[in-house]
């Protein structure tokens, strides 16, 4: 990694929402990051501390609307998009059209994939939306319920999942960074499938999560009195998340496969743990996994494979860029179960952002993410 002293500059697309503010939070001390734009809509023209009093301290610009931005010339290096998704696919194609890649349509259309790699990039755009995320635009118009609007810069996304990817996000425009429930579900799954120790079929992933992963519009099922002193499911054999996981998880085992995935939320504001419950393959035992785990992630900062018989608790990864995986053998033969726990809103959203903005820029790679996890 580089020891550069520079500084990089940022802008932050969607600064008004939860995930903005994490990556306002985190970049804010960073020591190569240089915030110099923060756009919101509802809330443009305010100061920051008015829309998250605890952010009040910080010298940043005030929030301003995404249409004041004058793409073509400005000096930004990075540009993070934290909009809802569907919002991301049209801001992005025009920022790249508008900063020199406005022939990249025609190029594709054509089948100039040899000019497409000599293109310039000087905007590296790190997307925290699902708009990037499927490579495959016809299964996002199936599970969106849109067409994809911007099917040519589709092809230059890399699906950021840090650990797994650094090669890949080193020189790509457009890093997609996975979605919550994916990050805790590949983490602990993705080695396994790749060494071939557990089946691809029967993979159930039970995970629950924090209130803040819906966001931060006022929604009922968000308020206090629907979500206080109750668990429940929701987007049962429905949820958008479905489609990410199977798609890389397809990759790792090489080959497609399906998961039974149900997210569930818990009475809390941040923080995911996934119970995943896999088949052995021939001659594999739990205590194989956390072995396989374990030296996979071995040297990993953000990472951890915990010793047999402790338990990961969202507790212990809260407000950090970490995640934390256990291995349990099932009282049922030939079965095992992980346990993923990670902040949706750090690891799961806008620390990974933060990891990949590092990798892609050659930085190390725990810059701006090395605090502790808060406890209690």
């Amino acid at each position: 990694m580089s020891t550069t002293d520079k500084k990089y500059r940022i802008g932050i697309l969607g600064a008004s929402g939860y995930v903005g503010a994490e990556l306002v939070r985190l970049l804010a001390h960073h020591p190569h990051a240089e915030i110099d734009f923060l756009t919101a809509d509802r809330k443009a023209g305010e100061p920051l501390g008015e829309a998250f009093p605890h952010l009040a301290g910080l010298d940043l610009p005030d929030l301003m609307h995404i249409d004041e931005i004058e793409w073509p010339g400005i000096d930004i290096d990075v540009v993070f998009c934290a909009l809802p998704h569907g919002a991301t696919q049209e801001i992005v194609r025009g920022l790249f059209h508008a900063t020199g890649h406005s022939f990249v349509d025609e190029m594709i259309i054509e089948g100039r994939d040899d000019l497409i790699a000599a293109v310039e990039k000087p905007i590296r755009v790190i997307d925290l939306s699902a708009d990037f995320r499927l490579t495959d635009t016809d299964v996002y118009a199936r599970w969106y319920g849109h067409e994809h609007l911007a099917p040519a810069v589709q092809s230059w996304a890399v699906y950021g999942l840090s650990e797994c990817a650094r090669a890949e996000i080193v020189g790509a425009p457009l890093v997609a960074c996975p979605g919550c429930y994916p990050t805790a579900a590949l983490l602990p799954l993705t080695p396994l499938l790749q060494r071939g120790m557990i089946k691809t079929e029967d993979i159930i992933i039970d995970a629950k999560s924090g209130v803040s992963g819906a966001g931060r519009a006022a929604r009922e099922a968000s308020l206090y009195t629907e979500v206080a002193g109750g668990l429940h499911a929701y987007g049962i054999a429905s949820h958008r998340h479905t489609p990410e996981i199977e798609q890389q998880l397809g990759l790792a085992a090489g080959g497609p496969l399906a998961v039974n995935f149900t997210p569930h939320l818990a009475p809390m504001s941040r923080g995911i743990l996934a119970s995943i419950y896999v088949r052995l393959a021939a001659g594999q035992t739990a205590a194989d996994l956390r072995a396989a785990l374990a030296e996979a992630y071995a040297g990993e900062p953000f990472v951890t494979v915990v010793d047999e018989g402790v338990l990961p608790a969202t507790r212990h990864v809260r407000g950090s860029n970490n995640c934390r995986i256990g291995v349990f053998e099932d009282r049922l033969a030939g079965r095992a179960i992980l346990i993923s726990v990670i902040d949706n809103l750090v690891k799961g959203a806008s620390g990974q952002a933060v990891q990949n903005m590092n990798i892609a820029l050659g930085l190390e790679e725990t810059a701006g993410l090395a605090q502790e996890a808060l406890f209690p």
